[in-house]
């Protein structure tokens, strides 16, 4: 099945994010560094010679004066938030592909707009006046060939995909990776084509499917599918009818937020008194506003499952709020743009303007006119069929939804959760993020990481760590070398307070394990030299996990 879809595509989309978030100079080359190796590339790092790829020191000799940006999905997503607004201006409905790239239905917006060319030259103006943003627009059969045509600004006429891919390498399939798992298992599969002689989007499209479906399996003929310029389904288009809706006009407009979840308070309450009425559940619900210059804000939450009990108007008002937050922090940003004229940076929270700077002339605040909350994909309320060996208990369901509250009160990064992560000692171990993200931690856990503490892994981690001093026998300081270990056996550990260094309590040790030696980044000059952990068992039953380096030795750590 092919359709006519039109991509819009923001290049080199990480860097963008990344320079905007930490306020970089536009002259200065960037690089996005995910781990050790470059993931993006800006377009000044490019014309020194920077590329994907490349390690860290290559890369820096490459070029000196390059600044690396560390990778962060979670910043690319929400700094694209005004990106998918611009175009939303345009074109009634777009779909988020990943952060950078945007698939928009393209026949009934080419019609209204007299032509693709049209179409392509509305939706570069609106990102380019909204956001601030330079970006492609590319129209064709199925989402590779739109994609492609999207990088070079071009469309493709009806019917001409196929041949505009078939000379094109097999390695531009990466290119409608959606994540980066996509990515990886394309271009493993990019590299299986090559040996086997198929080296052309032409050379793979020629191939009969039932063929490719038993040698490449489903991702095979995924890829079979794009190469003959289809697609497995159109750019989701968002529906024009309400499956049950609840709106108020809001006099006066309102500009703040706080006041804007007052009124979504009472809409929750009435949709959910539709709901139980009804006696329906909804799978998604749609958050939308009007401001009063005629902009129309819509973006869709998926809900919990458990029917009304996971749909309360406490969590419908949550997700209000959330979302207003999203929508007036990218208009400020948007608005900062649009009028930064002459001014060599934008003013940060509480700094006042220069006096020989240049006269910026004051733009009123956005203010919501209209709220509006859908109860999308409604169905009998209870028809959700259960997991195998049950659901979650209802106690867990409403600490989720407490912690969501919380969440909602203090702010996105207000309230963290703590996960697991690859490392060596126990405070790389830990990585926090704010709660119910879902990117991966920084460091995969499934690394062997050579040199990591064995288990058991200690149950509370001191923060800061307590200096304490490690005595042998005789009374000795012990010490640690890299060749020989230990200096003695250690006998007595005794803390330090910081506020009274020579005093503090002494535990005899009864047994201890190790030490494990380590010594991180000693490549770089910020490394920490050689850094020596111990596990110790006291007389009272207790045990610590000691650390020692150039500045002596510390508790890191207490075992129950």
């Amino acid at each position: 099945m092919s359709t006519r879809t039109t991509v819009l595509w923001v290049p080199d989309w990480p860097v963008v994010a990344g320079v905007a978030a930490e306020e970089l100079a536009a002259h200065l080359p960037a690089a996005v560094l995910d781990g050790a190796r470059v993931t993006a590339v800006s377009a000044l790092a490019r014309a020194e010679g920077v590329r994907r790829g490349m390690r860290r020191r290559e890369a820096q000799g490459v070029c000196p004066e390059l600044v690396l940006l560390p990778a962060d999905e979670a910043r690319d997503i929400r700094l694209f938030e005004p990106v998918a607004a611009a175009a939303e201006t345009v074109v009634a409905g777009v779909e988020v592909v990943r952060a950078g790239l945007l698939l928009l239905p393209a026949g009934g917006a080419a019609r209204y707009h007299g032509s693709e060319d049209a179409l392509a030259e509305r939706l570069v103006d609106a990102v380019a006046e909204r956001t601030g943003h330079e970006c492609a627009v590319g129209t064709a059969d199925g989402l590779l060939a739109a994609v492609l045509a999207a990088r070079t600004g071009q469309v493709v006429a009806p019917g001409g995909s196929r041949a505009f891919l078939a000379p094109r390498d097999v390695g531009e399939l990466v290119h409608a990776a959606t994540d980066d798992d996509a990515a990886a298992r394309t271009l493993d599969l990019v590299d299986l084509l090559r040996r086997l002689g198929l080296r052309t989007l032409g050379a793979l499209a020629a191939l009969p499917e039932p063929d490719v479906a038993a040698r490449f399996g489903a991702f095979g003929v995924r890829a079979h599918v794009l190469a003959r310029g289809d697609d497995e389904r159109p750019p989701a288009r968002r529906r024009p009818e309400a499956d049950l809706e609840v709106a108020t006009d809001l006099e006066p407009p309102l500009d703040r937020v706080d006041q804007a979840t007052f009124a979504g308070r009472r809409l929750a309450e009435e949709l959910h008194d539709l709901l139980v009425h009804h006696g329906v559940t909804c799978g998604r619900l749609q958050i939308a506003a009007r401001t009063d210059d005629g902009t129309d804000l819509v973006r869709t939450w998926r809900t919990d499952l458990g029917g009304w009990g996971g749909l309360t108007p406490a969590r419908i008002t949550d997700r209000v709020r959330w979302q207003l937050e999203g929508w007036l922090s990218a208009s400020a940003v948007a608005t900062a743009r649009s009028v930064r004229a002459g001014v060599a940076r934008p003013r940060r929270r509480g700094e006042e303007l220069l006096p020989d700077a240049v006269d910026v002339p004051e733009v009123p605040p956005v203010a919501l006119v209209r709220l509006a909350v859908t109860a999308l994909d409604v169905t009998a309320a209870g028809a959700e069929q259960g997991r195998l060996w049950g659901g979650p208990s209802g106690g867990d369901l409403r600490a989720h939804r407490a912690l969501d509250r919380v969440q909602a009160a203090v702010g996105g990064t207000g309230l963290l959760a703590a996960t697991l992560q690859g490392g060596r000692d126990v405070r790389e171990q830990v990585h926090v993020r704010p709660w119910g993200e879902q990117s991966p931690p920084p460091r995969p856990l499934d690394r062997p990481w050579p040199g990591r503490l064995p288990d058991p892994a200690p149950a509370t981690v001191c923060t800061p760590a307590e200096p304490v001093e490690v005595r042998d026998p005789s009374g000795a300081p012990v010490r640690v070398d890299v060749r020989t270990g230990l200096s003695g056996p250690p006998a007595r550990v005794r803390w330090r307070p910081p506020e009274a260094p020579h005093e503090g309590e002494e535990r005899q040790v009864t047994g201890w394990a190790g030490p494990w030696l380590l010594s991180p980044r000693w490549w770089t000059h910020e490394g920490g030299g050689l850094r020596g952990h111990l596990q110790v068992a006291f007389d009272d039953g207790t045990a610590v996990l000691l650390a020692c380096d150039a500045q002596g030795w510390t508790c890191e750590a207490r075992y129950d």
